[in-house]
């Protein structure tokens, strides 16, 4: 990639779980009434045909990693755990409340925070929980983020018990130094055996999550930790780019100095070097970020055109309707956004009165969902088209104006009505989703709310 580019189009910029993105809603507008009425009018069209997600945040961790941007509750003390199983399941019951069928459940995921901080045995009360009153899809996809150095083969076996077929191990990096700075330390050792019990209890789809841009970062720690990584044969890949937004996290992403942070061009070393040696390994890019082995079922639904993305990431199930249970959680009913309480005493305080606990949001109006349709198939496919007067809108020409100095860079190329993303593109992904990200040209923020681009 010529540095010049990347000088050029690395700029603050979203990375597109939602649009609008979250600094953009229109909370003024907001309420739980019109949430609920949205809510409603989705599961009642799509239930019984598509069914639904749910995303499941569980928030503690023991100890503080400093690469971390989620929201999270440090903790050393199990006892945390049973009130929070028994929150969230109050919360789900809210929500079966406003049902008039069970709810037909094709996805679950869990995410954290720290999901295996809890015992097997209450993850298996709250999957009880949630399951016990609905429906479970034939083609569920059940899936939960674990931490290697605390998973158990009890807690894969008895999620593999439960339906479970997914798991995600976060390596983050293999360097001794690196891991010192996000205080991480976990040895490959670690990462290796919860992977082998994972193969031999029969998980059909096992990723790991790498990182780079990390701080101390070099480009031999990369392509190291991409190399032990292969031995272990995972079916897909995240590879992130680190988000350094101290100014938003606070202390926890100040455990080290700016200046030992990689930038621009040689961040983006890190990323094309480690993509190339990924595609050594037989990896094929399918999204932003995201890697699989052509026998893993991302690969597939990338392939046949199906991959989804939205808050829990990149997703071969697309349901209109996405609930996120736990505190801090997002959900989703396509035309409208609903996020928890961020702060646990005030998601339980908020449960205490038999209220589900949404405290923001946003209600999508036409021209989002149109927008929102583009960035989806940019983000998920790499290409999008308006041949249908439905995908246009009154900007269309003006957007599309704007790309053409990509267009004469090589990063794209337009054909009729159509916007293809070239490979020279990809890492651009998100600098071509913000020439559609109409609210935020309208109002461009005046303080960086986003992580660098590239």
């Amino acid at each position: 990639m010529q540095s010049s580019l990347v000088q050029k189009y690395n700029v603050p910029g979203p990375r597109y779980t939602s649009y609008p993105t979250v600094p953009y809603w229109e909370e003024n507008t907001f309420s739980y009434s019109n949430w609920k009425k949205s809510l409603i009018e989705t599961f009642n069209q799509s239930n019984s045909t598509d069914g639904i997600s749910l995303y499941i945040h569980l928030p503690f961790c023991e100890s503080l990693c400093t690469f971390c941007g989620c929201h999270k509750r440090i903790t050393k003390r199990h006892e945390v755990e049973n009130p929070y199983i028994k929150a969230v399941l109050k919360e789900w019951e809210l929500y079966c409340d406003l049902f008039d069928e069970k709810p037909l459940i094709k996805e679950i995921h869990l995410g954290g925070g720290t999901p295996t901080f809890f015992s097997p045995e209450n993850l298996k009360t709250l999957i009880y929980g949630i399951t016990k009153e609905s429906i479970i899809a034939k083609d569920h996809e059940f899936s939960f983020e674990g931490h290697p150095n605390n998973t158990s083969r009890e807690h894969l076996q008895t999620l593999y018990n439960l339906g479970f077929r997914r798991v995600s191990f976060g390596v983050q990096d293999y360097s001794e130094k690196v891991q010192k700075a996000i205080h991480r330390i976990q040895p490959f050792h670690n990462v290796a055996k919860v992977t082998l019990w994972a193969k031999e209890i029969g998980y059909t789809s096992i990723s790991h999550d790498l990182v780079f841009g990390l701080p101390f970062q070099t480009l031999e720690d990369v392509l190291d930790t991409i190399d032990k990584t292969n031995s272990l044969h995972p079916d897909r890949l995240a590879f992130y780019s680190y988000a350094h937004v101290p100014w938003i996290k606070g202390n926890g992403q100040r455990g080290f100095n700016d200046e030992d942070v990689p930038k621009d061009d040689a961040k983006r070393q890190l990323y094309e070097q480690g993509k190339i040696q990924l595609a050594k390994h037989g990896f094929h890019e399918i999204g932003m970020d995201h890697f699989a082995l052509e026998n893993d079922s991302m690969f597939t639904s990338f392939k046949e055109g199906k991959l989804h993305r939205n808050f829990m990431g990149y997703t071969t199930t697309n349901t209109k309707l996405m609930i996120g249970l736990g505190v801090s959680s997002i959900s989703d009913s396509w035309t409208a956004f609903a996020q928890n309480e961020k702060v646990l005493e005030d998601y339980y305080a908020r449960l205490d009165k038999d209220e589900i606990p949404v405290y923001r949001g946003h209600i999508l109006n036409n021209e989002d969902l149109i927008i929102r349709r583009h960035i989806l198939n940019i983000m998920c496919q790499f290409q999008t088209s308006w041949h249908n007067e439905s995908d246009q809108f009154p900007e269309l020409e003006a957007v599309v104006e704007s790309l053409k100095e990509m267009e004469k860079d090589g990063l794209l190329q337009f054909n009729k009505n159509q916007l293809i993303v070239l490979e020279e593109g990809k890492p651009f992904v998100r600098n071509i989703c913000m020439a559609f990200d109409l609210r935020l040209k309208r109002k461009a923020p005046q303080t960086q709310l986003f992580s660098m681009t590239i």
